[in-house]
């Protein structure tokens, strides 16, 4: 067996896939006199630098948002209410390392989803695990998990996301079965993961979605404690488009 042959079949064996194109970095070496151990080096920055983009691939894939926006595109000249250096900082991910929440309340067409999904992108470039539902679109998955007997393992899968997005909880009301599966996921949350809330309604209108003041009163307790209020109140940018 060669060399180069022997290389490709050991790489492959410890999973190593940078290692069995060590070619270029070989010729690298060569042109600039490297010795052992800086070859070495690069061979294995080269490792971990595909694995964490590999990572990051898979994180952004599992999140599953509807769309790529980033916070480049974000147009916060619309928005008077809302600090852009705030949000530069909530990008950096320390409201998830630290578990707290975000609630962002505002008119339509403000931009609000555009914002969850720049941040949990941010979040899935720094290695942290993100899911995004809309609040319908989560209510009807966890409905169909409890009507498959999955609802458990779903809730647990939730769980561990290190951040749980929740679109557009706004003017469509929830049955009141349905308004108590998000209430559990939501709540079970609480100082052990972050979650972000997009909403067009102040929290004093909260029960018209839940249907019960209780619930709702009990919801808003938990996801504003040691949470971040953004008041997203603006032009609607969609209607600037039209």
């Amino acid at each position: 067996m060669t060399g180069s042959n022997s290389i490709a079949l050991y790489a492959k064996e410890l999973r190593l896939p940078t290692f069995a194109d060590y070619q270029p970095v070989v010729r690298q070496a060569e042109e600039n006199g490297w010795g052992y151990e800086e070859f070495l080096h690069q061979m294995l920055a080269r490792e971990a630098t595909r694995r964490r983009e590999n990572q990051i691939t898979r994180l952004i894939k599992r999140a599953r948002f509807p769309l790529k926006k980033t916070l480049d595109e974000f147009h916060f000249d619309s928005l008077p209410h809302l600090e852009e250096a705030l949000v530069r900082q909530l990008a950096t991910g320390s409201f998830i390392e630290q578990r707290k929440n975000i609630v962002m309340i505002g008119n339509p067409g403000t931009g609000k989803t555009h914002l969850s999904i720049a941040l949990g992108l941010e979040g899935c470039y720094r290695g942290y695990s993100v899911r995004f539902f809309t609040a319908a679109g989560l209510v009807t998955k966890l409905t169909e998990a409890q009507d498959d007997k999955r609802l458990g393992r779903l809730i647990r899968e939730l769980a561990k996301a290190n951040l749980l997005i929740v679109d557009e909880l706004s003017y469509i009301s929830f049955l009141r079965h349905g308004a108590e599966l998000l209430f559990q996921v939501i709540s079970e949350r609480s100082e052990r993961g972050s979650v972000i809330i997009t909403t067009n309604l102040d929290f004093s209108k909260w029960d018209e979605i839940f249907s019960d003041h209780m619930l709702a009163g009990a919801l808003v307790d938990r996801v504003t404690f040691k949470s971040h209020i953004l008041n997203m109140n603006g032009d609607s940018y969609r209607l600037k488009q039209r």
